[in-house]
């Protein structure tokens, strides 16, 4: 009988030590550490990050790039790498226009489970495609899905990326395509100086994202708000000196 207890005793503390680990790895702990980037509040100054991913697509990215150029706006591209090799002009107008680049893996890998190796090799291969294509090193990833764990964490910090998630109240879900009208409205009425706001442009039809962006842009322009790159606005976080650092050894190690 003592010895039935003791193996319940046992698994009881196994299992809420594992509890209790497991909710440590939430949003807050990799944030603390610096380790994943969702926001970056301020009260300085009204920047707003807008974010695009899975792309470039020949029939809606344009028509994105178009807008951006309308209302003087910088955004952010989190490119796939097979994606970028079938449309490379694309790549090089959204650079040439002043846009950021990021890697969001070679073949938009779904990255729960994987070894970190395995992660790793897609991070490489989509930097050794924006870099050929674009003649721009990134340091900026988001894995697909958003997934994150301690895989993910290290995989990117073995290649010198730092993880951009997004702003949780800016998530538009637009390739859902759940109408243009509330596209609009969560990124409206949730607006605040730092967010990082996750749009799509491709994966499926996008026209309600462009829509969308047709009466973002002035709304958030006429309220006072700057467009401007992750990085850009990277230069407002608590950790920015690492971050920096992070970039400027990824760029003299191309030198």
């Amino acid at each position: 009988m003592k010895w039935c207890l003791s193996i319940i005793i046992i698994i009881s503390i196994n299992f809420y030590g594992i509890q209790a680990d497991a909710a440590k790895k939430s949003r807050f702990y990799y944030e603390k550490k610096g380790d994943i980037v969702w926001e970056v509040p301020m009260k300085d100054e009204k920047l707003i990050a807008l974010t695009f991913d899975d792309g470039p697509d020949p029939k809606y990215t344009p028509t994105i790039l178009n807008l951006l150029q309308k209302y003087g706006a910088k955004a952010t591209f989190f490119v796939v790498g097979d994606r970028i090799t079938s449309f490379p002009k694309l790549a090089q107008r959204e650079v040439r226009e002043g846009h950021e680049l990021a890697n969001h893996t070679y073949s938009h890998l779904k990255v729960r489970g994987q070894e970190v190796e395995r992660i790793e090799q897609e991070i490489e291969k989509a930097d050794e495609r924006i870099q050929a294509i674009t003649g721009i090193k990134p340091y900026l990833f988001r894995p697909p899905t958003g997934y994150y764990d301690d895989r993910v964490v290290k995989a990117a910090k073995n290649q010198q990326y730092t993880i951009i998630l997004w702003s949780w109240h800016q998530d538009t879900f637009d390739w859902r395509n759940p109408g243009v009208g509330k596209i609009v409205s969560q990124v409206l009425n949730h607006a605040r100086s730092g967010d990082i706001v996750l749009f799509h442009d491709t994966g499926g039809d996008r026209t309600q994202t462009i829509e969308a962006l047709k009466q973002i842009l002035p709304k958030l322009k006429e309220e006072g708000y700057k467009f401007v790159t992750v990085s850009e606005l990277l230069k407002h976080h608590p950790n920015y000196k690492s971050l920096y650092l992070m970039q400027q050894q990824k760029q003299h190690s191309v030198q």
